[in-house]
């Protein structure tokens, strides 16, 4: 009965869900080129032989995946791995991060339609979900078709769980047809398993996994040589109405450091030159990277508004500001900063990493602030005593170590679920 509710609403409300595709479309948040996939119709055929399907939201989900990815290829010789994304920001870094014999496609709209064409088309022989991302056609019809699932990196917050408790048991009916969750947390675990998951165990956080961000050697020496030894600090992945803090705390540190260079990298790089003319109004001197402006003398703000760069800029500042996390928007990833040596500081909206941030606390290895003041002044702690910082990275650092138990249990999961039975 949910079933038939959710489609008949999903029915009644198609004129507006083509408004909303198109009007992403003419944003530019959907490629043109590829929509044809968000419709179920595949670009790519099929690969022969064994297939397994992962989907991953967007680029947090997928990055987390890849040492999953490379993992399940290295176990098997001819398996092929077809990866799903919803956006173009990680469709364009799986670009360039995937491995041989790795597919992606856009995931289809969840439209009967669109999934059934997705799904006679590609044929997986086990689907894994990153994560919490929940498609009731996309699920249901996996399950009619007897295709293994598998929920992996499973993550439930508080408020998800609140909302899914209301859902008049839609939430057990979409959770059953999962073979296996693993869990982030024992909290996310308890959490699915009174929504109705079965076969639900804490394997840990796959994103502690993950391999160190690539880097361009060329770009990297480059950056070095115009950055020439001066102080800098880093504020990665900000979102609107981040920015101002920021520069205010820039302005702050100007004061004791002349030549102090801030780097902030958007979380959404076509909001490059909205976070460059903030910065002039200020009165300071900012160039975009994307418009191939160079850092000089005079450069007070540098403004990295381009994709899959963070590895670079990780390597560069030893002081990181973690953003998303002073803004209500739940916070951003901090392990990839962790896991290339910075230190680590963030605001005090770090929801969406709660349980990440809960092994950040008990090692005792990240700042928290809460506006430009206590930005500035945590910075400016980190200058002024480089062997706090070093330490503080080298703690960080030690929370991200133990990730290789956590891919095992899930590899050795797969394989039982490929091989017909489970743990």
């Amino acid at each position: 009965m949910q079933m038939a509710l959710y489609n008949g609403l999903l029915w009644i409300g198609a004129p507006v869900l083509r408004r909303h595709m198109k009007k992403r479309l003419e944003s530019g948040k959907e490629d043109p080129d590829r929509f044809q996939e968000r419709l179920g119709t595949a670009s790519l055929p099929r690969p022969e032989g064994e297939l397994i399907w992962i989907h991953a939201a967007s680029v947090g989900e997928s990055i987390s995946a890849l040492p999953l990815i490379e993992g399940l290829l290295k176990s098997a010789g001819d398996r092929k791995v077809l990866v799903t994304t919803g956006t173009r920001t990680s469709a364009e870094i799986m670009a360039s991060r995937l491995p041989d014999r790795t597919l992606h496609q856009y995931v289809p709209i969840d439209m009967k339609r669109a999934v059934r064409c997705f799904l006679d088309h590609w044929r997986p022989d086990l689907a894994i979900w990153i994560e919490s991302e929940i498609w009731p056609n996309l699920i249901v019809e996996s399950a009619e078709r007897g295709i293994p699932m598998m929920m992996a990196n499973a993550r439930i917050t508080e408020k998800s769980f609140q909302i899914w408790q209301k859902s008049l048991g839609f939430s057990r009916k979409l959770l059953r047809n999962f073979h296996f969750c693993s869990a982030q947390s024992e909290d996310s675990a308890a959490r699915l398993r009174e929504l109705g998951a079965h076969s639900v165990e804490c394997f840990g956080n796959l994103k502690f996994a993950a391999e160190p961000l690539p880097v361009d050697p060329v770009a990297l020496a480059t950056l070095t040589k115009e950055i020439a030894g001066r102080p800098l600090w880093l504020a990665a992945s900000t979102h609107r109405g981040e920015d101002e803090f920021v520069l205010a705390a820039h302005g702050r540190l100007r004061q004791k450091y002349p030549d102090l260079l801030t780097i902030i990298v958007p979380r959404h790089p076509e909001r490059g030159g909205e976070v460059a003319a903030l910065a002039a109004d200020l009165g300071i001197n900012a160039a975009q990277r994307s418009r191939a402006g160079e850092i000089e003398t005079g450069t007070g703000v540098y403004v990295a508004d381009t994709i899959g760069e963070l590895g670079l800029f990780y390597r560069l500042a030893k002081i990181v500001f973690i953003g998303g996390s002073l803004v209500p928007t739940g916070g951003q990833n901090p392990l990839e900063a962790a896991r290339l040596d910075c230190a680590l500081l963030h605001g005090p909206h770090m929801d969406n990493f709660a349980d990440v941030m809960q092994s950040f606390d008990e090692h005792a290895a990240s700042v928290k602030v809460t506006d430009e003041e206590t930005l500035a002044v945590a910075v400016a702690g980190y200058m002024d005593d480089p062997a706090t910082r070093d330490e503080m990275a080298e703690r960080a650092s030690r929370v991200v170590a133990g990730g290789e138990v956590t891919l095992q249990k899930t590899l050795e999961q797969v394989e039982a679920l490929l091989s017909g039975g489970a743990r």
